[in-house]
């Protein structure tokens, strides 16, 4: 088999991208992660539901956090989580874009479902995302509490939510800031499955784990 020649411009790609990931891990806010935990858990305990939204490869991370939320945290007897995305539903969020514009695609969903005691997480590295910044302020009005997954340098929404994880970042750093958050959620759906294992232990019942 040929030697495929080494790229050491592909090297230092790698190795830069390496060492700003573990440097921006480090900035990770454990307080912060044990706070989101804990309001996931009053929102299970209360029977409300979650909300996750988010843009691009944010709306992915959004979908896959709602399959791990809603499965892997799963227990026979234990009150389930109650949580969807609002990035998920393709029919309604481009009628919504088409009939009242882009930035109404999430808040106008929210309108249908948003209760006193529920959470909306928005997920967005720039924080800037009109859409996500209207689905915060009709959450607001309704008495939902907001959560965000931030990077750069928090943008608006920073100054508007109840809480968020941010993780300061130079603009433009998508694929660092969309990584990270991605680990946040796992480390937030860890959190809560220990939790799950811990009262299953009580009974001898073990949760269900999504793929």
């Amino acid at each position: 088999m040929k030697a495929i020649p080494r790229d050491p411009e592909s090297r230092q790609v790698v190795d830069r991208y390496i060492k700003s990931f573990e440097l921006l891990l480090r900035l990770l806010d454990a307080d912060a992660i044990a706070r989101i935990v804990k309001y996931f858990e009053e929102v299970r305990e209360r029977r409300a539901t979650i909300y996750i939204a988010g843009n691009g490869g944010s709306a992915s991370t959004a979908s896959h956090w709602v399959n791990d939320l809603g499965k892997a945290t799963k227990r026979f007897g234990q009150t389930p989580i109650k949580v969807m995305s609002l990035s998920d539903n393709v029919s309604w969020l481009t009628a919504l874009a088409n009939d009242e514009g882009y930035d109404r695609v999430f808040s106008g969903q929210l309108e249908n479902f948003a209760c006193p005691g529920d959470l909306l997480i928005v997920i967005s590295a720039s924080g800037n995302s009109p859409n996500l910044v209207r689905a915060v302020e009709l959450a607001r009005s309704r008495g939902v509490r907001t959560v965000g997954l931030l990077g750069f340098d928090g943008g608006v929404l920073k100054t508007l939510l109840d809480d968020a994880l941010w993780l300061p970042t130079e603009k433009g750093a998508y694929g660092l800031v969309e990584s990270a958050h991605s680990l946040l959620c796992h480390i937030v759906t860890d959190c809560l499955v220990r939790e799950s294992l811990a009262v299953s232990d009580s009974d001898g019942q073990k949760p269900a784990y999504s793929d």
